[in-house]
């Protein structure tokens, strides 16, 4: 019958003291052997200086160690990626409905413009590419390995739970695939972000080609497992490269989307209710800001206002300032205002004017109140100032 590691330890350390005890330096001083028969009698009942620091050396190595050795490194701590969102900022006293609104603000510029790595030499990555409303994931190896995807879908889940900005202009082929849809049904040469591929599956488009062209479109057919190009099979080429350059090229990554959603656990209102999904993935045009969009949320200042005294005159000028600014701004910079006047890219209901006696414009985002100052005399300087503020933080205060 085979033993145990600590069995073998003990019988070793048994050994090593006997050994001890039978040589000269350790009978030395013992006097008779009765005091020898005592000294064996003490050994078999408690453990020796040997024993007790051959055990300490080799505790470790006791079963009940070694199992959770082995099981420590598959006890990976399971992440509640559906629980409520709670954001702090490190070093700031902020505080409230802006903070939230701050986070979902800065991870979905992240996910719409870029990250600021530098994986393809470019010092910018975008987790997404192509035309307006024709964007699809990225091709990059670095960006499936690392699953990002995964964190962009959970991310892009937990803005939508709180009624925040959105990731705009997803290609309706992706957003077709990502719920289940048929590949071969939603495809656009439009989807493809790749310019020299397209050009050369818009090849296919023509009623003839040239020994030149029929040697481009087969290298590629080739290079993707796909036949070369024939009279009989070009309409079936076509959509088999669009299909392979759209939808082949981004399977992995709209599998981690999809498990970024589930993660958040909204994947079954996403699949039971198929209307809401253009309310999580609009269109660009759908989230272009319009002057009568915002002017219609104003609250401005009324006279019987509790706020620092500023006369009417003073009021109706800064006010007339900022309708003169929002009419006259376009869609991206009014964009920027209510992101700096609330906090991200969405109206509330009810949009607040203040009158101060600050030196530059700040707002409340919290209360999405923005607070002009009084001192403005020319239109000019008003928006220099304005402009100054919301091109600078894009959040609250300068």
């Amino acid at each position: 019958m085979s033993k145990s590691c600590p069995e073998l330890l003990r019988e070793a350390a048994n050994l090593i003291e006997e050994a001890l005890s039978r040589s000269p330096t350790a009978s030395r001083g013992t006097g008779d052997s009765g005091s020898s028969v005592t000294a064996d009698t003490g050994r078999s009942q408690s453990r020796t200086p040997v024993q007790a620091e051959v055990a300490r050396l080799f505790a470790p190595y006791n079963i009940g160690a070694r199992r959770n050795m082995t099981r420590r490194p598959a006890q990976v701590q399971q992440q509640e990626w559906a629980c409520p969102l709670h954001c702090t900022l490190v070093g700031d006293v902020a505080i409230g409905e802006g903070v939230m609104r701050y986070f979902m603000t800065t991870i979905i510029s992240k996910l719409q413009f870029g990250f600021s790595l530098d994986l393809g030499g470019m010092g910018q990555t975008l987790l997404f590419e192509g035309e307006p409303d024709h964007l699809v994931p990225a091709a990059s190896e670095a960006l499936i390995e690392s699953n990002l995807f995964r964190v962009a879908g959970r991310m892009l889940g937990h803005t939508f739970l709180h009624d925040g900005p959105h990731v705009t202009g997803l290609s309706p082929a992706v957003i077709h695939v990502l719920f289940n849809g048929d590949p071969e049904m939603a495809n656009v040469t439009e989807d493809c972000p790749d310019l020299h591929i397209r050009s050369i599956i818009e090849l296919l488009e023509h009623e003839d080609l040239t020994p030149e062209q029929k040697d481009t479109v087969s290298d590629l057919s080739m290079s993707w497992d796909l036949p070369a190009v024939t009279k009989t099979n070009r309409r079936w080429l076509h959509n088999k490269l669009l299909l392979h350059a759209v939808v082949g090229r981004t399977m992995h990554q709209i599998k981690q989307l999809r498990k970024g959603l589930k993660d958040v656990m909204v994947w079954p209102l996403l699949t039971s209710r198929p209307d809401v999904v253009p309310l999580l993935f609009p269109k660009m045009a759908e989230m272009q800001f319009t002057p009568q969009m915002l002017l219609e949320k104003i609250t401005w200042p009324v006279e019987d206002s509790d706020d620092e005294d500023f006369d009417l005159d003073t009021t109706c000028r800064i006010t007339g300032f900022l309708r003169m600014f929002i009419e006259t701004a376009s869609s991206g910079t009014l964009a920027q205002l209510l992101t700096f006047w609330v906090g991200w890219e969405m109206l509330p209901p009810e949009l607040r004017v203040e009158i101060s006696g600050g030196t530059l414009p700040t707002s409340s985002t919290c209360f999405e109140t923005l607070k002009l100052p009084a001192h403005f005399k020319l239109y000019m300087d008003f928006e220099k100032a304005l402009v100054a503020a919301i091109k600078s933080t894009g959040f609250g205060l300068v």
